[in-house]
């Protein structure tokens, strides 16, 4: 027992000093390797003496023997150096090295043959030379022990830091396979880089002829004889070695870096891919050798923060849970959110029959052990939504449900106010007449001075929400999330991108000077949950979307890192600003008035609101027009509960680009977002030069 704490000390010494070794810089590395090499040829040496002579040698012999072994050393250090045997990365040494090994190993023997030949006979008497057979079993002991050495190394440092597991990669999700033999650039040095080498060079699709990487350290070594470059030699290697694309292998850089990357790379007119992120790879889901196009979160680079595992867990852990809309973008990856938090059930709402069975499928597949039940309803259908609440005793509500269009509800604004404005009241309603715990409003930026229908209709459910949670009998925590764009949902504008490339079709922008916010949609779930759990009743949460991204800018970015160039093999269209449409979207209604939570990129705002009972009335006389199909008593009805609404439709038959179509709600906002002054601001003086305008026009 006595010696235990000394050999405890010890072990902790011999972690210490391995922990020193693996992390000193990469020039000592070489030094460790230039003095184990030299040892090396040392006993190489001695053991091909002893082999030949089939005994033990003497000092005397020994003594004899080293004035000759010195110069070879150096001269077996010298065409290692010249080989680049000591650029190479221990880490990654594998078949390539062998051959280098080899080659070096061989040569230096053969050249020391050749010099015991030719140098003179007084100078070989006083530098013995030892006999041919002796020197190649030198060589044979050397090449082995200087591979044992590196694969030792290998092992340990592997050890240390242990490899990314990959599983097996499933074609059929491999997005590219091309036919044909090509040449790449490898972007990335580290673990990654070199397990995607491995994936390519067995699969035989691929010649890298280069790897490139942000760390200095790593220029001008090898990895299984391929150099690392800076990546400002990426240009020369793109033209020596006619290359046509660039993997990216660099998955837990940050957004930031990864979106400079691609700009540098943006201008080198070849196409770009990357391997998936390291959560995607740790998750086990896919493998670093699915390598898959660049997509809008590259593009963004938008840097995500670390969901808090007890805010997602507050109102869904052990509870049953309905999500309404469970088909859509934003609903099913909430059903998607949820599942992974263990709730006791998970119930679907959704009117779409196969956009509720999609995910139902999915579900299932991806959670067996998941209580999960799909249920077919309008949330327009008080009854159904009752039944269901009541039936699966459901606690808490995601109320993802919504028509989302801004020209589909423009031209069906009737539907509009159905679904959105009482469907949600329906709902609401329900839920604290069954006493619901938490009820989530998912809205949209669009509801802030809202120049369209789709965009008033949302702001009337959220002041639904307000005004419910001021009155006594109201028991269930209401509260709302409201965000700008995701990426990728249904319709949006990053799918009709690269459908719109892969087609070779004209790219069509609404204007060139547009802006958004995007966020991807898995984040703003995760973040729609996190603010639910943070309300008390009332609250409208905004989500930081980070900073706008022009469209124009996006689509030329996207168009770029597809290899294809604009104006040559593809064209971008600018059509018009649509009937509704904005130039830019806000999130506050008052700026100003975003105050933080305990969640960074969650801020609550404290608005105006309207008291329930002069809402209530408001929607009474919304309702009775909506039900009589009057659209104009409508649109005047949703003017004066949205004052900020203007309430005008402008229809211009054959509008053509550049024709006006949209007029904007708020000037001295346009000013400080795109630099641009009107020519008016009154919205009279807008009408009348506009009908100046049609007038003057050639008929």
């Amino acid at each position: 027992m006595s010696h235990r704490p000394s050999l405890f000390k010890k072990i902790s010494l011999v972690k210490k000093l391995f922990h020193l070794l693996v992390n000193c810089p990469r020039w000592q590395k070489s030094l460790i390797l230039y003095f184990a090499d030299s040892i090396v040829f040392f006993l190489a040496t001695y053991l091909a003496l002893i082999i030949s002579s089939q005994t033990l040698l003497s000092f005397s012999i020994v003594q004899k023997h080293t004035v000759y072994i010195i110069p070879f050393i150096c001269a077996k250090l010298f065409l290692f150096t010249s080989l680049g045997l000591y650029r190479g990365i221990v880490k990654y040494t594998e078949f390539g090295f062998l051959y280098t090994a080899s080659k070096s190993i061989f040569l230096g023997q053969g050249l020391l043959i050749f010099i015991s030949f030719i140098l003179p006979i007084k100078i070989t008497n006083l530098l013995p030379i030892l006999p041919i057979s002796v020197q190649v079993i030198d060589g044979l002991i050397t090449l082995i022990l200087v591979i044992k050495i590196r694969l030792i190394a290998r092992w340990l440092l592997y050890s240390y830091k242990s490899p990314l597991k990959l599983t097996q990669p499933d074609q059929t999700n491999i997005i590219y396979q091309p036919k044909s033999r090509q040449t790449v650039i490898i972007y990335g040095a580290g673990q990654a880089g070199f397990q995607l080498y491995q994936a390519l060079h067995q699969d035989n699709l691929f010649q890298v002829v280069a790897f490139t990487d942000d760390n200095e350290q790593l220029w001008k070594h090898l990895i299984n004889g391929i150099q690392v470059y800076s990546p400002q030699k990426l240009e020369y290697l793109i033209n020596r070695y006619q290359v046509t694309l660039v993997l990216l292998a660099i998955p837990s850089t940050t957004p930031q870096r990864k979106q400079q990357i691609l700009t540098q790379l943006q201008n080198l007119g070849l196409e770009v891919k990357t391997v998936p992120t390291l959560a995607e790879i740790i998750s086990g889901k896919v493998s670093i050798a699915q390598v898959r196009k660049i997509d809008i979160c590259d593009i963004l680079g938008r840097e995500e923060v670390l969901p808090d595992k007890d805010l997602l867990a507050l109102n869904i852990t052990g509870k049953s849970v309905l999500v309404t809309g469970a088909g859509g973008s934003i609903g099913a990856e909430l059903c998607r959110q949820i599942a992974q938090q263990q709730p006791r059930h998970l119930v679907l709402y959704e009117l779409n029959e196969f956009a509720l069975y999609s995910i139902e499928i999915e579900l299932r597949e991806t959670y067996p052990d998941l209580s999960c039940v799909a249920c077919l309803g309008s949330v327009s259908d008080y009854e159904r939504i009752k039944q269901v609440i009541n039936k699966y005793e459901v606690e808490t509500i995601y109320h993802a449900a919504a028509y989302k269009h801004v020209p589909l509800v423009e031209s069906n604004p009737v539907q509009g106010v159905i679904n959105n404005i009482y469907g949600t009241l329906v709902t609401v309603k329900t839920a604290n007449e069954c006493k619901v715990d938490t009820f989530v409003l998912i809205s949209t930026d669009k509801a802030v001075r809202p120049t369209n229908i789709m965009g008033a209709t949302k702001r009337v459910a959220e002041l639904i929400l307000q005004g419910l949670s001021k009155e006594k009998d109201t028991h269930t925590r209401l509260m709302m999330v409201r965000f700008g764009n995701v990426l990728n949902s249904t319709g949006s504008v990053v799918p009709r991108f690269q459908k719109q490339i892969a087609n070779r079709q004209p790219i069509t922008i609404t204007h060139p000077d547009i802006i958004r916010y995007f966020m991807s949609i898995p984040e703003a779930a995760r973040l729609v949950i996190q603010a639910g759990a943070l309300g008390k009743g009332g609250e409208v949460f905004l989500l930081d979307m980070g900073e706008p991204i022009r469209i124009y800018d996006l689509a030329v970015q996207m168009v770029e890192l597809s290899g294809l160039v604009i104006g040559k093999d593809i064209e971008i269209q600018i059509t018009g600003l649509r009937p509704g449409e904005k130039l830019y979207e806000e999130l506050l209604i008052e700026d100003g008035n975003a105050q933080k939570t305990i969640h960074p990129k969650i801020y609550a705002a404290k608005e105006a609101m309207i008291p329930w009972n002069k809402l209530e009335s408001y929607l009474d006389q919304l309702f009775l027009a909506a039900n009589s199909q009057d659209i104009d008593s409508l649109l005047s009805i949703l003017k004066i509960i949205v004052p900020e609404y203007l309430g005008v439709r402008v229809v211009i038959a054959d509008r053509r680009p550049g024709d006006p179509a949209c007029v904007t709600a708020d000037a001295q906002k346009i000013k400080q977002v795109l630099n641009w002054q009107p020519k008016h601001e009154d919205l009279d003086e807008i009408i009348a030069s506009t009908i100046d305008w049609e007038k003057s026009r050639p008929t």
